[in-house]
């Protein structure tokens, strides 16, 4: 059969509406900004990091053979939405007054390009099969993770975030190798916190934001703790001898 007359029901896959749920959210999160729906927004971008998580576990479970790399490629243009720009769109109006205007466009812009190169530099790696079992680089779902918990959390300030979002940018396309969360319960505690996160505002509030306060300072350690750990392994290791 001609590659002309493929249509997408030749590519698409079970894990691929995952992706698709996770960009629509991704979307979603974008236009509460628009509206001005801050909370929302950072709710929604939450939801796209589940969607995210489901559809690669979806994919090992199911065996799936993407020999023409469309699963992979799909993952990556809805991670660029959800984890690029609708974080970049939020940091962007969450953080709009006249004192940092130009700043907070700069930042913003720079997790959607760093993100982009992330992502790029990611399928590249994955086709050469050189690491498997860390990220190189900060993994892209940070983003929307740091930045959501951050403003739910009551602990918010927009000087701050401008900092933290411009360093995780930087972060993105290190070659700092980042290790893969496969522990059940870590993953499931982080499971369990970002549903709660998601929960309506009201109750949100009534716990005192404990779930967000919670993801944000745990993400927080994800973020440093892995490049402290690699200083401190070269300086332990010492100087190499050619």
């Amino acid at each position: 059969m001609s590659s002309n007359n493929l249509s997408i029901l030749d590519f698409i896959s079970i894990p691929d509406l995952f992706s698709i749920l996770n960009a629509s959210f991704g979307f979603l999160a974008i236009v509460m900004v628009i509206n001005g729906e801050l909370i929302l927004a950072a709710q929604f971008m939450l939801i796209s990091v589940i969607f995210d998580s489901i559809d690669g576990w979806v994919a090992r479970k199911t065996n799936r053979n993407d020999e023409c790399g469309f699963g992979k490629n799909i993952d990556s243009l809805c991670d660029v939405i959800s984890f690029g720009v609708a974080p970049g769109i939020f940091l962007y109006f969450a953080t709009l007054t006249q004192d940092i205007r130009y700043i907070n466009i700069l930042v913003s812009l720079l997790i959607v390009i760093c993100g982009i190169l992330r992502l790029s530099r990611f399928n590249v790696i994955s086709d050469i099969g050189t690491i498997k079992d860390k990220f190189v680089g900060l993994p892209i779902p940070t983003t929307a993770v740091v930045l959501s918990s951050f403003y739910l959390s009551g602990f918010f300030t927009k000087d701050i975030s401008i900092i933290i979002m411009g360093t995780i940018s930087i972060l993105m396309i290190s070659t700092i190798e980042y290790p893969k969360i496969k522990n059940v319960k870590i993953a499931s505690i982080a499971l369990i916190l970002i549903l709660m996160v998601c929960l309506p505002q009201n109750i949100q509030i009534s716990i005192m934001n404990i779930p967000a306060k919670a993801l944000f300072i745990l993400s927080i350690i994800y973020l440093i703790f892995t490049p402290f750990m690699a200083l401190f392994t070269n300086l332990k290791s010492g100087p190499h001898v050619r």
